[in-house]
């Protein structure tokens, strides 16, 4: 659990880590579009100034000034219009669209809504509106923080997911050197200790605790096959489905407390034959009930459930346990999550490696209630 708490902190450092970036970004770039809008106002002030002096000047006066202003303001879009909206010149739109005659009208009508316009009071109470937009820079400043933004939260998620999938394939590898290197040590002692049993029936064979022995020997052979098999392709076999749980079952029953009842529900047919590696299925049957024992602490009831549809078989795993918060339906399946303080969170995180990796089928939580209980939930398909 440890190990998951790290990973999803991790995770929400490097959000927050965006989004102070991206909003600090987008407070910084509104102050400076706030002073550049001012900026260009000015700019358009001073450009409607220059008009009002060349109108109103004479032939013995320099003009050469005022025009150079005009002249200077390459970069604000800008339309003159009389008093009665009528279009008198334009500066620095698009060349390629002013032969369009609808252009200006239109662009006129956006530059209203935007901007309030620049009076320029003529001679006997007659007034020319010069009316603007903000700038193409200006407009790129004002989404830059936005893009940015963006591409800080696109660089995360990319990293992570390449940090994730180096991570895995690691983990992966350390997974199934660990599990051969394991298979490795358990199958001396496993091989000694099924030629003991073997001597054992041989000189006791009436002992019932001999054939409950030599079951457990066989227990440990399949899980030393399990571990010396994790990486490779499991073979498929056409199995029952209510054998292989009715075995487990049997098994499970014998070495846990009495005040554990179990109950299985075949369904209408006896047989449920899909495809399935029998061990490695036993194993995931037995990781959940394992995790249903200990939710229940020794007393309470699993129950099996066969559903048997035309494409799928559904294998229902309830409890009378203390149940699993909404929350966590999702998390108790990660590698690593577990409640128990000596737990090391593997057992779900494999049963659903085996179920969706390895048989094409699903697991979820299909319903919990704290304090009632919890079912597992598990689609196998039939082809």
């Amino acid at each position: 659990m440890n190990n998951y708490r790290q990973k999803s902190l991790w995770m929400l450092f490097l959000f927050l880590f965006a989004i102070l970036t991206g909003l600090g970004s987008l407070v910084y770039t509104r102050y400076l579009v706030d002073i550049l809008k001012a900026e260009e106002r000015k700019k358009v002030e001073l450009w409607a100034e220059a008009e009002l002096l060349i109108i109103a000047a004479d032939s013995s006066e320099n003009i050469e000034f005022p025009y150079s202003i005009i002249e200077n303001n390459s970069t604000v879009p800008v339309i003159l219009t009389d008093g009665s909206d009528r279009i008198i010149a334009a500066k620095n739109f698009d060349e390629t669209r002013m032969d369009d005659p609808e252009f200006l009208p239109q662009a006129l009508e956006k530059m209203k809504k935007r901007n309030k316009p620049i009076v320029i009071d003529l001679d006997s109470g007659y007034q020319n509106l010069i009316y603007y937009r903000d700038s193409t820079i200006l407009t790129q400043l004002t989404y830059y923080p936005f893009v940015q933004l963006g591409i800080i939260l696109l660089f995360i998620l990319v990293a992570y997911l390449a940090f994730s999938s180096s991570r895995k394939a690691a983990d992966n590898q350390v997974w199934v050197s660990m599990s051969k290197e394991t298979a490795h040590q358990l199958g001396t002692p496993t091989s000694s200790l099924a030629g003991w049993v073997e001597i054992l029936s041989q000189k006791y064979p009436d002992v019932p605790i001999t054939s409950e022995i030599a079951r457990d020997v066989d227990r440990l052979e399949k899980i030393t096959e399990r571990f010396s098999r994790i990486g490779a392709k499991p073979a498929m076999n056409n199995e029952n489905i209510a054998e292989i749980i009715s075995r487990t079952i049997d098994y499970l029953k014998k070495r846990t407390s009495s005040k554990i009842r179990f109950s299985f529900d075949p369904g209408k047919q006896q047989q449920v034959i899909i495809p399935v590696n029998a061990a490695l299925f036993e194993w995931v049957i037995e990781n959940i009930s394992k995790n249903a024992i200990d939710a229940m602490e020794g007393n309470g009831e699993i129950s099996y459930r066969i559903l048997d549809s035309e494409k799928n078989v559904i294998i229902d795993i309830s409890d009378t346990g203390k149940g699993i918060p909404s929350k966590s339906f999702k998390k108790i399946f990660n590698p690593g999550y577990s409640t128990k303080k000596r737990g090391w969170g593997l057992g779900l995180s494999l049963a659903k490696r085996i179920i969706e990796e390895f048989h094409n089928g699903r697991i979820y939580v299909r319903s919990s209630e704290i304090g009632k209980g919890s079912c597992i939930r598990i689609v196998m398909n039939k082809d």
